[in-house]
């Protein structure tokens, strides 16, 4: 049998089949010490699912106690003694949440769910209607755990109808059970709608529920949930317009910036966005996207016809070394000017009314600071951790990582 360094020669590159023909009492030994790199040591420890060496326990359990070790390493740990109830006290207790190590909370919570702790629920529903997988999925584990143990109707007792975690775990219960979800699309808390809608399976009931959702909101969400299931633009455009075409109106938004916005953004936007957007991007003719490399030319052009020395256009990506966006970056005169992939938008990093005059003599649209901070009401976009409404300036010369 060939050596754990071999068996797991650099991060990420593991032979989990072979790990799991190493003896369980070198697996944990291995593990038990934190000299060894953490990347080796954590597909040992799921190497060892199933067959822990008892005498072994103690020795892995300090690796969980240790704050010190790493938090890959501690958090496989927990999973793996997932049955030990002498671990419940220690999860329990205050200090747990003074560690701040990455991921370590969700893990602790997740545990004490693994374990039978009912006064975790309802820390576990918060979890569980995380935007973050990550999160989310610990929080399913936890409370899922909890179900198995107690049964459905003491965990949703427990947890109640008030927060809408509480109501979103209630309705994927259901769902799971088989269970009708639709009315649930009139849930006063979007993400709570959203996730019914998602779960919907009854092109026919959801069509039914049109004429009886207490909502207009409810309706576009049961038209949404439709699409999601026939995907006919057709009959979502019909509903659109007997509901009277309802939008969110957004002062000082003009048509131009308000179609390149939705239909970027619209579709994909996130849980807590008013469902408007979403039917309006899919009812609405999209704008004509331009040619960026005839749309770049043209800037370049007009920014060396007023001697500003315009540098090739690089996008947005490029420019930050990493992710990408929606815009292109040219550097002319003293400062950078930004063109949006969206439409015939511009806009500069500074006031530079010469790139200015330029560009809107080539037929470009300049985003002036005013038009730029105009918010986008209930359009919630993923940006660097956040998910609210955004500015047009954002939206028109947007970055990500």
């Amino acid at each position: 049998m060939r050596s754990i360094e071999a068996l797991i020669p650099q991060a990420g590159r593991d032979d989990t089949a072979t790990l799991r023909e190493v003896d369980a009492e070198e697996l944990a030994r291995y593990v038990a010490d934190p000299a060894h790199p953490w990347w080796r040591r954590r597909p040992c420890v799921i190497a060892l699912t199933g067959r822990v060496p008892e005498r072994y326990v103690p020795e892995l359990t300090a690796r969980i106690y240790d704050a010190d070790d790493t938090g890959e390493v501690r958090r496989a740990l927990l999973d793996l003694l997932a049955d030990r109830a002498e671990l419940l006290p220690w999860l329990r207790h205050e200090d747990r949440r003074a560690d701040t190590s990455f991921g370590m909370a969700e893990a602790f919570l997740k545990a004490r769910g693994m374990l039978g702790d009912r006064s975790a629920a309802r820390e576990l529903a918060t979890l569980a209607a995380s935007p973050w997988q990550r999160v989310s999925a610990a929080g399913e584990a936890g409370l899922d755990a909890l179900v198995d143990r107690y049964g459905a109707d003491a965990i949703l007792a427990e947890l109640g109808v008030e927060r809408p975690e509480d109501r979103a775990y209630r309705v994927l219960t259901r769902y799971r059970a088989d269970q009708d979800v639709t009315d649930a699309l009139a849930d006063p808390d979007r993400a709570v709608a959203h996730l019914a809608q998602s779960l919907s399976t009854d092109a026919d009931r959801l069509r039914a529920y049109l004429d009886e959702a207490p909502t207009t909101e409810a309706k576009l969400w049961a038209a949404y949930g439709l699409y999601g299931l026939t995907e006919d633009k057709a009959e979502t455009r019909t509903i659109y317009e007997r509901l009277g075409s309802p939008r969110v109106e957004v002062e000082d938004l003009d048509e131009d910036l308000r179609a390149a916005i939705v239909h970027e953004y619209g579709h994909g936007c996130e849980r807590p966005s008013d469902p408007r957007w979403r039917i309006e991007a899919l009812c609405t003719d999209p704008p004509v996207r331009p040619d960026m490399e005839a749309q770049l030319r043209r800037a370049t052009t007009a920014l060396t016809t007023a001697g500003l020395a315009p540098k090739p256009p690089v996008s947005c990506g490029e420019d930050n070394q990493q992710g990408g966006g929606t815009f292109y970056v040219i550097e002319a005169g003293e400062g950078r000017v930004l063109i949006s992939t969206l439409g015939p938008f511009a806009t500069a990093e500074n006031d530079d009314t010469a790139a200015r005059r330029a560009l809107e003599r080539a037929g470009f649209r300049w985003i002036d600071a005013e038009t730029g901070a105009i918010r986008v009401t209930d359009l919630c976009v993923y940006y660097f951790g956040g998910r609210g409404p955004l500015t047009v300036e954002t939206l028109l010369f947007y970055w990500q990582d």
